[in-house]
């Protein structure tokens, strides 16, 4: 029987650039094709909640619009709903792909997380495009120049299947609380 006091609820934004594999991260952690998945950019334009629930955890996921500089009122718009998600977690995690060099991107949204005082994970996504282990070595020491994440973690959204080194960073970051959802809910 679960108490209050060991008991972890929280909400964590996922956050990165467009195409990064945000949503897909999502679905596979809630185990539901929720937040839509596609090939073309923008697909995500709202916040989009999804709830996991494990025996000592309900976690509230924020799936954000791409950040990217805007160009447009449409692209103000979207970067104004993801920069507010920002503002009202517990956790972010950051997510980046693997297969792409750090640009100009990810530095603009790493500058943008150092406005805030909340835990960040780099979830570096795509793993399964890289042909070696050195090559992910490099990846993940191009990122932790720069700024002091809580953890940083390579992994497939698409083709892993254990995602308890994500949830055990993830239930360090987040405060003891109750169940806000029922526990049927995945979204809302």
């Amino acid at each position: 029987m679960k108490t209050e006091q060991e008991h972890k609820s929280g909400f964590v934004a996922v956050v990165g650039r467009t195409n990064v594999g945000k949503s897909t991260l999502i679905n596979s952690l809630i185990g539901e094709k929720i937040a839509i998945v596609a090939d073309r950019t923008q697909t995500t334009r709202n916040k989009i909640m999804c709830i996991l629930n494990t025996n000592n955890a309900q976690i509230m996921f924020l799936d954000t619009p791409g950040i990217h500089k805007p160009h447009h009122k449409l692209g103000e718009c979207m970067m104004r709903t993801a920069e507010s998600a920002l503002a009202e977690v517990d956790a972010v995690l950051l997510v980046v792909d693997a297969t792409e060099r750090r640009g100009a991107g990810d530095n603009y949204i790493i500058d943008k997380l150092k406005n805030y005082h909340t835990p960040v994970i780099l979830v570096i996504n795509k793993i399964d495009k890289l042909y070696d282990k050195d090559t992910i070595f490099k990846v993940i020491e191009t990122y932790r120049h720069g700024y002091d994440f809580q953890a940083v973690l390579p992994m497939s959204a698409l083709t892993d299947k254990d995602f308890s080194p994500l949830l055990k960073e993830l239930l360090k970051c987040l405060p003891e609380g109750p169940e806000y959802f029922p526990e049927d809910m995945i979204t809302d």
